[in-house]
């Protein structure tokens, strides 16, 4: 699985920017003059895909909305739909299918230009705002071009399965992933959560888990300090437990592309162990031969064990991989922007802690050796916490202690350790 891209997080504004109808917002004669708006009464249902209106979300309050799509919900009267819709101040993750009764059918807008993703305007746009608001919608998947993105939108716009069962866990999913067709009627998945098969039925997961004889990754167990185990897994080895693990992730992850080859890639297979087994909490993927110096291409730390410290601890077991191999490394873009709030988090306390050590007496270079975080990486890290100058044509340090001792305080806990001395593993190689 490649690089991995989310798109921007965004964050709630309360009841939205668009006055609605029911608000009052604005005149009779100046709603008239909006080009390419028109207030719709109740009685014009179905709503159409692109209708814009206020919905009720889960904290209760009303947010702009898109339509993306509907679908009938049994009786044929026209009011019986359901609409999946994109809160527009949110990332695509929370997109969802509601009923009727969550619209606030007096604010509904019908946008008949639909190419321009209007993010709580109704204003008529120049040129630079359209322009920063398709920057706005592309950020994330620098890597296509508008067609491709374009694509990928439509192909990927309505969420195929909304919860899975992995374990213990019910698990709302986040996005679209490519399950095979014959999964396209299953709202819901059961995962065994040792081979990561999955299945349409509880029943038949029951029977499934009577005869899976792995409590384990099927791989090399290459870590284990206390109740935590990293097991190794080679995709040439365990083709259809990478391509399981693929679809799996794709629920979490908004990015480009889902590798079907993962002959090419190594997954890192972060576990809780218990009496019961080794159950997965995250993972990342690796290439095999990366001529870009990537050490990471994918990662992932499940839902129910986020904010727990495992993002960084998986970032981290990433870095000690390469210094293993004697190599810097660095993450495939683009990040996501859970990804990108990891990683920067992690290279912040990672570079800090070490000029506090030095007193701010290392180069870059040598901060790249002693960390294996590509040089690149370490520059643009110290340039957000402005502590780099340029000086005679070369860039500088400057670390004063007080500056130093505020970052640190800021950046705070530093998640999981990796305890090097619990690692057994040897660089990959091909075995002829």
């Amino acid at each position: 699985m490649g690089g991995l891209t989310a798109g921007n997080g965004g964050t709630a504004k309360g009841h939205g920017g668009r006055p609605s109808v029911a608000d009052g917002g604005g005149s009779a004669a100046e709603r008239g003059d909006q080009k390419g708006k028109a207030s719709t009464a109740k009685s014009a249902l179905p709503l159409e895909v692109g209708t814009r209106v206020m919905c009720r979300w889960r904290d209760g309050k009303y947010h702009p909305v898109k339509v993306i799509e509907r679908r009938r919900s049994g009786a044929l009267e026209a009011g019986d739909y359901e609409y999946y819709v994109h809160y527009t101040e949110f990332n695509r993750r929370l997109d969802e299918w509601v009923n009727l009764e969550h619209l606030d059918l007096d604010s509904v807008e019908t946008d008949v230009d639909d190419k321009v993703e209007d993010k709580a305007t109704s204003l008529k746009m120049t040129r630079n705002m359209k322009r920063k608001i398709e920057e706005t919608h592309v950020e994330g998947h620098e890597e296509l071009d508008p067609n491709s993105l374009r694509e990928h939108e439509e192909f990927t716009k309505v969420k195929n399965i909304a919860t899975i069962e992995l374990g213990r866990y019910e698990i709302e999913t986040w996005y679209f992933s490519p399950f095979p067709p014959e999964y396209s009627d299953c709202s819901k998945l059961y995962f065994c959560e040792f081979c990561l098969n999955f299945m349409k039925r509880k029943e038949q997961l029951q029977r499934h888990m009577k005869k899976c004889d792995l409590k384990h990754p099927p791989g090399d167990e290459i870590y284990r300090s206390g109740t935590l185990s990293m097991f190794e897994v080679d995709g040439k080895k365990n083709k259809v437990y990478g391509q399981n693990l693929c679809y799996l992730a794709k629920l979490f992850l908004d990015h480009k592309t889902l590798y079907y080859d993962v002959d090419l890639f190594l997954f890192y297979i972060l576990c809780e162990c218990d009496d019961r087994g080794c159950h997965m909490v995250g993972y990342f993927s690796k290439e095999k031969h990366s001529e870009e110096s990537f050490n990471l291409a994918c990662i992932l730390t499940l839902p129910p064990y986020q904010r727990k410290g495992y993002g960084k601890f998986l970032i981290a077991f990433s870095y000690e991989l390469s210094k293993k191999e004697g190599k810097v490394g660095t993450p495939e873009r683009p990040l996501s922007d859970l990804g990108s709030v990891s990683y920067k988090g992690y290279w912040t306390r990672v570079l800090l802690d070490i000029l506090k050590k030095h007193k701010g007496n290392i180069s870059i270079k040598e901060l790249s050796d002693m960390t294996a975080i590509r040089a690149d990486d370490v520059l643009s890290t110290l340039q957000g916490l402005e502590l780099i100058q340029y000086r005679k044509g070369q860039h500088a340090i400057c670390a004063d202690p007080k500056v130093l001792d505020r970052h640190i305080k800021a950046a705070g806990r530093g998640g999981l350790e990796v305890d090097v001395s619990k690692l057994i593993w040897t660089p990959y190689k091909e075995q002829g």
